[in-house]
């Protein structure tokens, strides 16, 4: 099976902005407000199809359906993928929120799992914020206090956005990402989010929008608190030098920064590459011996099925590319 390049789900939401057109070169029209790329998604409302290629046209589910041994390898036996890859332009501050875990989940709908994820910040203006979790010491009931009486900021983990930086959310932390922010996303494949506070604001139909109060508590753990930016670890294959950013039950992240070819170690697992910076030719090679090769650009999310045997880069700049791939 050839690499896989998908046509990506644009999503409008009042907080977006034009980032994801005028930098990572999206298709987005004439409007202000375009807030999420949905990059790899196997969701009933934001079902990834393939663009081009010996597959165009079929979406994510059938691929799964149809060749799930090729595509996912060793996790073959799942019947949705597991993983969730977006763009985000947060234009203006994101609501408050909180995701359940995988237990918490299937008590709110059967069908829906946790929500992990992770942020890779890619461009943020000087004084740009996000919440990550609580101050230390913050107890529910002083949580709810403030909550009730408008000062929750009070309570908040506030953050300045730095480019480069990753910060790991897992599920049932306190979170929100603040305006002048634009960043890759990497989840587990779901689309369960408690909206716990909205700053006042209200829908486009003029009401306030959906709050979910008493499921956000159930589901925050306030024994976190503070979550700070993760510490990358370096490692390396062969001579080339790359870092892990998190490694978690649900996904690996690892970032490749590099101005020399570079191979990936493949292992019967799926690969998902996202350029964050510069160009490369992806070549790759399948296990029937059949290549490729593809000219990837800053804002490419590229998926390599499991039954890659080899991949390698070659930039033509100098490239930062995300490689995320499940435990």
């Amino acid at each position: 099976m050839e690499p896989l390049l998908f046509k990506p789900v644009i999503k409008q939401i009042r907080w977006g902005g034009r980032k994801l057109g005028t930098v990572l070169n999206k298709p987005i029209g004439d409007d202000q407000d375009y807030a999420e790329s949905w990059e790899i998604t196997d969701q009933a409302d934001g079902q990834s199809v393939v663009a081009a290629g010996t597959f165009s046209g079929a979406t994510l589910s059938e691929l799964i359906r149809d060749h799930s041994a090729e595509l996912l390898g060793r996790h073959q036996h799942l019947t949705q993928f597991p993983l969730l890859i977006k763009f985000l332009d947060a234009h203006d501050w994101l609501s408050l929120q909180v995701h359940p875990n995988d237990q918490q989940a299937v008590t709110y709908n059967p069908a829906e799992r946790g929500k992990t994820e992770a942020w890779i910040i890619l461009d943020a203006e000087p004084d740009s914020q996000l919440c990550a979790g609580l101050k230390e010491g913050v107890t529910k009931e002083n949580f709810e206090h403030h909550l009730n009486a408008g000062t929750i900021e009070e309570t908040l983990n506030l953050i300045p956005a730095k480019v480069g930086d990753c910060v790991f959310v897992p599920a049932q932390t306190v979170h929100a990402l603040g305006p002048g922010i634009l960043l890759a996303e990497v989840q587990q494949q779901s689309n369960l989010t408690f909206r716990l506070y909205d700053w006042g604001r209200m829908g486009s139909d003029g009401l306030p929008r959906q709050i979910h109060v008493e499921e956000s508590l159930a589901c925050t753990d306030f024994e976190r608190g503070p979550v700070s930016p993760v510490t990358p670890v370096e490692l390396s294959y062969g001579t080339h030098h790359f870092e892990e950013l998190v490694r978690c039950d649900y996904f690996v992240i690892r970032r490749h920064k590099a101005v020399n070819e570079f191979s990936l170690k493949l292992d019967d697992r799926f690969r998902i590459l996202m350029v964050l910076e510069g160009a490369a030719q992806l070549l790759t090679k399948s296990s029937t011996a059949e290549s490729n090769t593809l000219e990837i650009n800053k804002g490419t999310t590229i998926l390599l099925p499991a039954s890659t045997a080899a991949a390698s880069l070659i930039p033509t700049s100098n490239i930062t590319v995300l490689e995320i791939l499940t435990p």
